[in-house]
C-alpha cells in the first residue's frame, strides 16, 4: 500500500497549484501549513445541544454556553475546535444559518480560536431516527451520543436525484465564508468510509469535492480518512479517492500509541501537512498523556472529542447501555458544565503541550 500511496503521489505533485479545480500541490499546503501556529483543540459541540441541528437552529443556538466554554478551552491553550454543520437548518433558512455561523466564528476568535468547519457525517450511535428539524430527542440516560444524526443522511447520500440542495448548500456556505481567517480548514466529509445505515458516500464524496473546489477557497479542502490500509474495515476506495484529493491529510485515531504511530508514519508518503481531527477515548488505550506528545513531535494537529460534559453524553463510551452510571474513567469531554476539570492533573498536562502554563 505504500508504493500506491508514493505513486499517487508522484502523480498529482505536479500539478498547478493556483488552478481551483484541482487540490493543492504539494508546496502549496506545505508553505500553507508552517505558516499555522501547532493546530490544538477539540471537536466542540455545547453542552446545551444533543446534536447538530440543535447545535444551529434558531430557536436553540445558545451563544452564551458557547461563549462560555470556548472560554475554557482558552483557559487550556486551545486554538482551535471542529464544528458539525447540518443541511437541514440551512435549507430551512439560509442566511439565518449562516448569521449564526458568523456569531459563533465571532465568538470563537475572541476567545483565539479557529475552527474546523465540517459539513456532511454517515457517523451516527444507537438507533437515532433520520434527521428532523423542529424539537429533538432528549438525551437517553447513560447512552453516549444518543440524538447524534446523519448528514444530509443514507437515503440521500444513496439517490443523487436528491444532491441538487447539497451542491446549494456547499457553495454558499463555503462561497460566503472563503476567504474568512476565521476558519481553518473545510472538513467536507466526517468518515465517508463509514457505512452506518447503508450509507455509501464515494459517488457523493466525489461530487462534495467538485462543488467545493468551484468555489476556490482560500482554505484548504479535506476529509478524514477513518480506517487506514490494514484494517479489516478499510475501504479502499474511498481512502484512495482522499488521498489522491486532499489539500491536506486528516484522520482519526482512537488506538493506543505505538498504532497511532504506525497510522502517521503510513501516512507520511503523502508529503502533506497531518491533523488528526478525533482521538481520546480513555478506555481505549487514547489519551492526551500518551497521545498529544506523539502529535507534538511530529509537527501533527491534535484535534481530541469533546468538550464539555452535556446533553450529548460524549464522556460515556461507545456502546453503553440506557442507565448506566456515570463512568469512572470518562471517555471523551474534559469539563464539567460548572467548568469544573475531569481531571486537573490533565487539565495541567494539557495546559504544559499547548503552552499555557506559561
Amino acid at each position: 500500500m505504500l508504493s500506491h500511496v508514493a505513486c499517487v503521489q508522484r502523480e498529482t505533485n505536479n500539478v498547478a497549484a493556483d488552478n481551483p479545480s484541482i487540490r493543492w500541490s504539494e508546496k502549496k499546503a506545505n508553505d500553507w501549513y508552517e505558516k499555522q501556529p501547532w493546530i490544538v483543540g477539540c471537536n466542540f459541540v455545547p453542552s446545551t445541544a444533543i446534536n447538530q441541528i440543535e447545535t444551529w437552529q434558531e430557536d436553540t443556538f445558545d451563544p452564551e454556553t458557547i461563549d462560555k466554554e470556548l472560554g475554557w478551552a482558552q483557559d487550556i491553550g486551545f486554538n482551535t475546535v471542529r464544528i458539525f454543520l447540518h443541511n437541514l437548518v440551512w435549507e430551512e433558512n439560509p442566511q439565518g444559518f449562516k448569521e449564526r455561523l458568523d456569531q459563533f466564528l465571532s465568538i470563537a476568535d475572541k476567545h483565539h480560536i479557529r475552527a474546523i468547519v465540517t459539513f456532511f457525517t454517515n457517523g451516527t450511535f444507537h438507533d437515532s431516527l433520520p434527521p428532523k428539524l423542529g424539537k429533538q430527542n432528549p438525551p437517553i440516560p447513560g447512552v453516549h451520543n444518543s440524538g447524534w444524526v446523519q448528514s444530509p443522511g443514507a437515503e440521500i447520500v444513496n439517490d443523487s436525484s436528491k444532491w441538487e440542495p447539497l451542491e446549494k448548500y456547499i457553495k454558499d456556505v463555503i462561497g460566503t465564508f472563503k476567504d474568512d481567517r476565521r476558519i481553518v480548514f473545510w472538513s467536507v466529509y466526517n468518515e465517508p468510509e463509514n457505512p452506518k445505515r447503508g450509507a455509501y458516500s464515494l459517488p457523493l464524496l466525489r461530487k462534495v469535492f467538485e462543488w467545493a473546489r468551484s468555489v476556490n477557497p482560500s482554505q484548504p479542502l479535506t476529509a478524514p480518512i477513518w480506517k487506514i490500509p490494514g484494517d479489516d474495515r478499510t475501504a479502499l476506495d474511498i481512502v484512495s479517492f482522499l488521498g489522491e484529493n486532499c489539500d491536506i491529510i486528516t484522520f482519526h485515531s482512537y488506538h493506543d500509541p505505538e498504532t497511532t504511530k504506525k497510522y502517521i508514519q503510513l501516512l507520511k508518503a503523502f508529503r502533506r501537512p497531518m491533523v488528526c481531527t478525533e482521538y481520546m477515548g480513555r478506555t481505549r488505550g487514547s489519551t492526551f498523556e500518551n497521545t498529544m506528545p506523539i502529535f507534538k513531535n511530529e509537527h501533527v494537529g491534535a484535534i481530541s472529542f469533546g468538550l464539555v460534559a452535556g446533553k450529548a453524553n460524549f464522556y460515556y463510551p461507545w456502546g453503553s447501555k440506557e442507565g448506566a452510571p456515570e463512568p469512572a474513567v470518562w471517555f471523551h469531554d474534559i469539563f464539567r458544565q460548572d467548568g469544573t476539570p475531569y481531571s486537573e492533573k490533565e487539565v495541567e498536562f494539557i495546559k504544559n503541550m499547548t503552552g499555557a502554563a506559561e
